[in-house]
This record gives C-alpha cells, sequence and structure tokens, in this order.
C-alpha cells in the first residue's frame, strides 16, 4: 500500500480495539477508494465481507440506500455477549445524531466522521514543512485521494520532500524548526545554497501569517520574524493600546496564529534561554521600548522584554511610597516569577526586598492601629505583643530585621523612596508602642506581676530541667528572635517559647546578673566603688568575669563555654569537656557586640546568622550527650536603619552621673527633660538611693556613638526577652547511604554575597511515587552557619524556617546569601529539617572572594 492507507488504516484499528464496532460517516464519500483497497475490490455483495484492517480480522459492512437493511445484515454480528470487531461504511450521508436507525451501534461502539484533508496532512507533515503541505492542500480546492496517496507516497508528480527537515534534520517538527532558525544562523549558508528560502516563507507565512518576501536575505528575514513574534507576544498581553512604535510590525492575523506565535516565544525561552536574553534586548532597542509610557498595572506577562521587569518592580516601589502596601504584596506575589527573574538573581534579590518592603509596611500600619486601641494595665500590652497566635506585635520586629538583612546584601541599591516610607512607618508604630507601654508600665508601678520576671529563669526554668542541660545567654536577643528560632528547630525537638519581662535598665550588666542563680531570692541594681553593677546575697557582678565567678561558686560541675568556641569544637573534644557537666553555660555576645560597635550594616547581617548557629550548637550538645536547653537573653533592643535624628537625641538629665547610656541615666539628681519619665531604684524593687531616667518612648540621650542600635530603655523591644525550653532527642542522623540530591553550578569561588546554586532530587533514581522532600540549605564554614537561602526559583519556599519543597527529579534553583563576610571558604549543606541529618555537603571548599 502507501503511507496514507496505512495512517488511515491505524486510525481505524485503534478505534477497533477501543470498542469492536465504528460505524463511519463519510458524507462527501472522500474515503471510498481506501474502502476500496481494504476490501480488495470494489464492492460485490450487500453481505458484510472480512476485511484485515493494520493487523486486526473484522466485517465490513456497507451502506446502499437503506440504513435498515444495513441494520438487519450486522445484527448478526453483535447480537454476542462480546461482538466480532466490525467496520460499519456510510458513504454520501450525513450522521443523524438525534434520530438515528443505527443509534445502538453507534452508542456501544464508535461513531468516527474523519476529514480526509486533515488525516492526509498529518501524513504529509512527515515529510513536508507545514507551508508546502497548505499548498498542497489548498483550502478552497478539492483534492482526491488517489492524489494525496501519491504526494505521501512521495510518487512523480508531487512536490519534492522538504528540503528545510533534511538541513534541520535534529529539529521536532515545524515550530522546532523555526525556532532553530530564529536563533542561529548557523545554517543559513545551507539554506541558501540548497534554494530553500522559498519553503522557509511558505512556513512562516503558513504557522504564523506572515508575508516574507522570500528573495531577501535571511539575516533581514530572521529580525522581522523575530520582531513579530515578539512584539506579538507582548502586544497580546497588554490591557492597554500598544504604543506607536510597534504600529510598523504586523500582527497576527488569526487565533490560531496568535497562539502559535506565543508557542514559538516560549520555545525561544525554554530551549535556548542565553540566546533569547540577547535577541529580546536587542528587539527591545529596535522598538524602543525601554522609554514606552505604558501604565504599569497593563503589562501583561513579565516574560517577553526585559523593561517590563523593571518597569513594574518600580510601580511596585511607587504603590508602597503611597502606602498601598497591600496593593504592592498583590503585584509581587502575581509577578515576582518570570524569565528575567529566574534567570537574574540580582533582580530577584530586589523583588525580595520589595515584598519584605510591602509587608513591614503592612504590619506597621496594622500594629500601629492596634496599639491606638489598646487600653488596660502593662500586662494587656504584653500580651499584645507576645501572643503568637498570628496577630502578636512582635512579628513587625521580625518583619523589620528581615527586610534589613536582605537589604544589606543586594549588590544594588533599592529605590530610596519606598525603603524611606516603610522605615519610617516601622519607627512611627514602635515609637507609638513605646510610648503607650511606658505608661501602662509607670501605672502599675514599674512591674507585671502575671509575667514571669527575668530574675525567675534560673530558679523556676533552669532548675527544673533535668541535667545536664545547657543554658544560653544571648545578649539582646530580641522575643521574636526567639520565636524564628523556635520555628528554625528540628521537628523532632520539643520546644517551648514564652516571654519574660526584663530588668530595668536594660543593660548587659543588669540583664546577664538578673539571669544568674539565686536572683529570684536577692537581686538589687546598686553602685559600688564608682561602678554599676547588680548585687546578689552579697556578691556585687558589675562585670562577665564577676558574673563567672558567681556561677561557679553557685553550680557545681558548670562548664562555661562562648558559642564561637562551642561550634569550634570537634564532636569528641566537645563530648569529653561537658561528659561529667551538670549545667554547661553558653554565652553569645555577637548581636550586640554588632551593635555596639557601630557598624549598622554588619550588624544586620549578624543578627541573623545568630539564630542559625544557636540551633547548630543547640544540635551539636544534643549530639554530645546534653538533650535538654534553656535559651535566654540580658535584654531586646531598638535597632533602627539610620542613627536617630537629633530631633531624637535629648539632653542627659546631668546632676550626680553614675552611667550614661543611650536609652538610660542612672544617678541621682538632675533635671528629667520633657518626654522623659524618672523612676527610682526603690520603685523598682531595688534596695539602693539610685534614680533612672528614660526617655519615655523611642528617643535616645546625647550619649555618643552610632545611636541606630540601642537598648537601657523600658520599651517591649528592650524589656521583653524569649525564654526556650528545648529537648533534642538524640538519635543518629548519618548521612543517608544513597544520594537523593545532586548540585550543579556551585560556584568556583563566591564573589557576590548572593549567588545561586541547582539542586535536583532523585537524579539517579526513579523515584516512583515520590511526593518530593522539605530540605534545609545552608552555608557553612568551620562548624558555624555564614549564610541561607533567601530565595527559591519555581519552588515552595518558607522564610521563617529556610525550608524548601524538592519535587522529584525537578531542577530547583537556590539564592544564598552570605551573611559573614569575613570567612575565608565555605561549604554548601542541605539538611533534613526534621533530624538535622545531611542530605548533601559540596565535595570541597569554596573560597571567599567579594569584590573580586
Amino acid at each position: 500500500m502507501h503511507p496514507l492507507h496505512d495512517y488511515v488504516a491505524k486510525q481505524l484499528a485503534d478505534k477497533l480495539k477501543d470498542r469492536r464496532v465504528v460505524v463511519w460517516y463519510d458524507e462527501r464519500g472522500e474515503f471510498r477508494p481506501f474502502v476500496d483497497e481494504v476490501r480488495g475490490g470494489p464492492r460485490a455483495a450487500s453481505e458484510p465481507v472480512a476485511v484485515g484492517v493494520a493487523g486486526i480480522k473484522a466485517s465490513l459492512a456497507e451502506y446502499a440506500g437503506s440504513l435498515f437493511e444495513l441494520r438487519a445484515v450486522v445484527e448478526p454480528l453483535v447480537s454476542g455477549d462480546k461482538p466480532d470487531a466490525l467496520v460499519v461504511y456510510i458513504p454520501g450521508l450525513a450522521h443523524d445524531a438525534k434520530a438515528s436507525v443505527l443509534m445502538e451501534l453507534e452508542k456501544a461502539g464508535r461513531t468516527w466522521k474523519p476529514e480526509l484533508k486533515q488525516l492526509a496532512k498529518n501524513v504529509l507533515l512527515q515529510k513536508y514543512t507545514l507551508g508546502v503541505v497548505d499548498e498542497m492542500l489548498p483550502f478552497d480546492r478539492k483534492v482526491s485521494y488517489e492524489d494525496l496517496a501519491l504526494a505521501a507516497a512521495g510518487n512523480s508528480g508531487a512536490e519534492p520532500p522538504s528540503i528545510l527537515k533534511s538541513i534541520f534534520h535534529d529539529a521536532s517538527g515545524n515550530d522546532g524548526l523555526l525556532t532553530a532558525w530564529l536563533v542561529s544562523d548557523a545554517r543559513d549558508a545551507e539554506i541558501v545554497s540548497k534554494e530553500a528560502t522559498r519553503e522557509l516563507t511558505k512556513l512562516v507565512k503558513a504557522r504564523l501569517g506572515l508575508d516574507l518576501v522570500a528573495d531577501s536575505p535571511l539575516a533581514k528575514l530572521r529580525a522581522i520574524v523575530l520582531r513579530f513574534v515578539l512584539a506579538g507576544e507582548f502586544r497580546l498581553d497588554l490591557s492597554c493600546d500598544a504604543p506607536a512604535s510597534l504600529d510598523s510590525v504586523a500582527k497576527p492575523p488569526t487565533k490560531d496564529e496568535e497562539s502559535a506565535v506565543r508557542e514559538l516565544a516560549r520555545r525561544l525561552r525554554t530551549g535556548h534561554a542565553d540566546t533569547y536574553a540577547t535577541l529580546a534586548d536587542r528587539v527591545e532597542e529596535e522598538l524602543g521600548l525601554k522609554n514606552a509610557k505604558l501604565p504599569p498595572g497593563a503589562l501583561g506577562s513579565i516574560d517577553t522584554f526585559r523593561f517590563e521587569e523593571r518597569a513594574l518592580l518600580r510601580h511596585a516601589g511607587d504603590l508602597i511610597a503611597n502606602g498601598k502596601f497591600e496593593g504592592a504584596l498583590s503585584l509581587v506575589s502575581k509577578r515576582e516569577q518570570s524569565f528575567w527573574l529566574d534567570r537574574d538573581v540580582a533582580r530577584k534579590a530586589q523583588w525580595e526586598a520589595t515584598r519584605r518592603m510591602a509587608e513591614l509596611g503592612h504590619l506597621a500600619v496594622q500594629v500601629k492601629a492596634a496599639v491606638g486601641k489598646t487600653s488596660g494595665d502593662a500586662a494587656a500590652w504584653l500580651d499584645a505583643y507576645v501572643t503568637q497566635s498570628g496577630s502578636g506585635w512582635f512579628r513587625l520586629d521580625q518583619a523589620q530585621r528581615r527586610l534589613e538583612f536582605v537589604v544589606s546584601k543586594l549588590d544594588e541599591d533599592p529605590d530610596e523612596r519606598p525603603l524611606a516610607v516603610v522605615r519610617r512607618a516601622y519607627e512611627d508604630a514602635v515609637h507609638t508602642m513605646a510610648e503607650g507601654f511606658t505608661k501602662a508600665l509607670g501605672k502599675a508601678g514599674w512591674t507585671v506581676p502575671s509575667a514571669l520576671h527575668q530574675t525567675r529563669i534560673w530558679s523556676e526554668v533552669v532548675s527544673a530541667k533535668p541535667k545536664p542541660v545547657a543554658y544560653f545567654l544571648v545578649d539582646a536577643m530580641r522575643f521574636e528572635m526567639g520565636v524564628e528560632l523556635a520555628e528554625r528547630l528540628p521537628k523532632t525537638s520539643e520546644v517551648a517559647v514564652r516571654a519574660a519581662v526584663g530588668a530595668l535598665p536594660s543593660i548587659t550588666p543588669i540583664g546577664m546578673a538578673a539571669l544568674m542563680p539565686g536572683a529570684s531570692s536577692s537581686f538589687s541594681v546598686v553602685e559600688e566603688k564608682d561602678k554599676l553593677g547588680a548585687r546578689i546575697d552579697d556578691a556585687f557582678l558589675p562585670d562577665l568575669l564577676a558574673r563567672k565567678k558567681h556561677a561557679a561558686a553557685r553550680v557545681p560541675k558548670l562548664v562555661d563555654l562562648a558559642l564561637d568556641e562551642l561550634l569550634s569544637l570537634q564532636p569528641s573534644k566537645l563530648a569529653k569537656k561537658v561528659e561529667s557537666a551538670q549545667v554547661v553555660l553558653v554565652r553569645s555576645q555577637e548581636i550586640d557586640h554588632a551593635g555596639e560597635t557601630g557598624f549598622t550594616f554588619q550588624a544586620r547581617q549578624v543578627m541573623d546568622s545568630v539564630i542559625d548557629n544557636l540551633k547548630l550548637a543547640i544540635g551539636k550538645l544534643a549530639k554530645a550527650g546534653v538533650e535538654h536547653a534553656v535559651v535566654s537573653a540580658d535584654h531586646g533592643h531598638l535597632f533602627f536603619a539610620t542613627d536617630r535624628d537629633e530631633s531624637m537625641r535629648t539632653d542627659a538629665p546631668g546632676g550626680d552621673s553614675v552611667e550614661l547610656h543611650r536609652r538610660c541615666w542612672i544617678g541621682r539628681g538632675g533635671a528629667t527633660s520633657a518626654g522623659c519619665v524618672r523612676v527610682s531604684a526603690t520603685q523598682l524593687g531595688y534596695a539602693s538611693d539610685l534614680e533612672l531616667v528614660f526617655p519615655a518612648a523611642t528617643g535616645v540621650f546625647k550619649a555618643g556613638g552610632d545611636l541606630a542600635f540601642h537598648h537601657g530603655g523600658p520599651s517591649l523591644q528592650e524589656m521583653v526577652i524569649p525564654v526556650l525550653t528545648v529537648r533534642t532527642k538524640t538519635r543518629d542522623s548519618a548521612r543517608p547511604s544513597a544520594e537523593p540530591l545532586e548540585a550543579s553550578g556551585l560556584p568556583e569561588a563566591v564573589t557576590n554575597r548572593i549567588f545561586s546554586v541547582t539542586f535536583i532530587y532523585g537524579a539517579k533514581q526513579m523515584l516512583l511515587g515520590a511526593t518530593g522532600i522539605q530540605v534545609r540549605p545552608l552555608l557553612m564554614a568551620a562548624g558555624k552557619q555564614v549564610g541561607a537561602v533567601g530565595m527559591a526559583v519555581d519552588a515552595q519556599f518558607d522564610r521563617a524556617t529556610g525550608t524548601v519543597k524538592l519535587e522529584p527529579n525537578k531542577p530547583v534553583t537556590l539564592a544564598f546569601l552570605l551573611s559573614d563576610e569575613s570567612v575565608a571558604s565555605l561549604r554548601v549543606v542541605v539538611q533534613d529539617p526534621t533530624t538535622d541529618a545531611e542530605l548533601y555537603r559540596s565535595p570541597t571548599d569554596i573560597p571567599v572572594r567579594l569584590g573580586v
């Protein structure tokens, strides 16, 4: 036979396999020659005849003027439980779906109404391009089965086989061929030498509806088609009038051709991303779109041209600058996934920063409104701040820290206007919060009786824990940071977090002393030998040395470690060091040190990494046999993006000054400036004649130094500290024997604070039925965490816990944010967040060469 016969027979055979009976209506009688081929000659009798259809034995019955007669002759063939394979061919008659005499057969079997041209087109496209086939099968000309059979067989008189298909032999289909030609001129010489330009222009006309002059240079034709495709996709996505510069570019004339334009643009992006970026930038420049005045809200998909992404990001920034935070959040959520952002981590980071600006602004408005409605005693203010039901005001501080961390990582500064607006909104909300809480606290006699006080943490929490227990004293850790630490701990851990109220003034010597053993029964803030400190019983504790001596005297088998020292110890050495300890005291000064040094930029980076390093330390101690841990802080802090304005600085009271801090004055006498409150030490329950003066809101004293980071006062951010109790069940968390993860794109050296790596889960395994895994990717150096994931491309990313969902055999690109720029090298590590087991570790150290 011939290819057309084989193709039609295959279609008919598939339907016979499916339902055993096929009622075939051929209204125009186009397929009579095919039926004669199957039968082996002209129809000779009214009875069904045995035939073979693509290897299937069947009976063929044909209509000859009476459907009732036809039904009668086939009835014996279909009356059994399993009818024989049967083809009922009805030429020259239209199907009546509502009153067909053969309805029972049609319902039980299949009704088939094929079109000859469409089936022939499918066959011919295997040999010819679309343009050639369209010429062979013109819409307004009747073509016989015999003519099409000759063309499909390639017999003399038919169109010669496609030259383009032989040139682009590795391309799949017509769209694949056009895509390959558009992205490269490597085969232009062969197209010209084999005189295939006319065939190419016919293909473009047939697929896209675009007329081309066949004798034009191929480079010119390519440029015309590229403009047509990209401008077409861009114009189709607009919800406003297209810019005048697109008037010179033709439009796809039909819906089918519009779909073809979209499909070609998609193929260019997905199959040839690097080349597409270059081509799209060139077309954007040729059409003058970069400076086009278009309403940002009218832009559709932001995949076509680079300028769209930047225009929409500016629009999001304008919304934030105008206080339309929800609108900005909605825009970012809808538009942050695009071709341009998935390829450019730096640009994606800008969108992430904009998202966090909008989140912070939105929360600032909510919290400020809630603060304005709050009445009641200090306990009501505390509850509103620390509630973890979703409305707690501490989320505002969390959003601010997360924003400032991301901003500190950007290679390109974000737009100043929206950033300034949300920073101001945050400061206003915190100012209002501090002012209200200070008044409530003063009315309550400077106590919150229902709350856990800092001086009782040792006696009520630490002492009650089974031994050995780790006791983490984290300098300047805010309550919101403690909540985030709880969220990042392994899911197998037993974790609880509560709030405690710190001792005033909220400075390190006082807060750290309040965490010491004995503080619950005897605690005062006193001056001794011109030094300010706390007194517990007869012990005066003005500094770290005195506190270490006091703790060692009160706690038998105490081991004292700095956080950095703990993380640096080898597991065997750590186990030996703590093997007989009752209490392991772990001190962290990283947050306060970074803030107090005046390097605001560095402080933003450190604050986030300390949380993860505390998590690592808790896990490391658990493996060394210390399963129980308590984590708390001496005080929190206020931290703004810039130094305090002069209008926020207040003259110190003067008088007999013992100590002056940015947020508190301790001494005797002097004047109480407007906007400040004075409280005696006895009012705070201290056996002392000292007096303390605090700014009543978020102001600071003129105490020198950078005043962006400060503490000492009575705001919620400074006084409310976290108390975490953790039990990490010890278990073997060795790496799995099978390697489920592979990484690609690891940098030879880290030269930017943000860089990307692509992971694939199950690349070497079939993973049948797998539903994906949750992972926590990290950057590690010398046992410490020095960075984490900040963004994920095309994957679920939980910003609070730093975890990412990986689907089986689906590549995911992750953007890492380096938090500690002082490290010489690092490794990329992926953990199971449930157990902290390592699923992947980069094979070698990656040098860090920022600025190279």
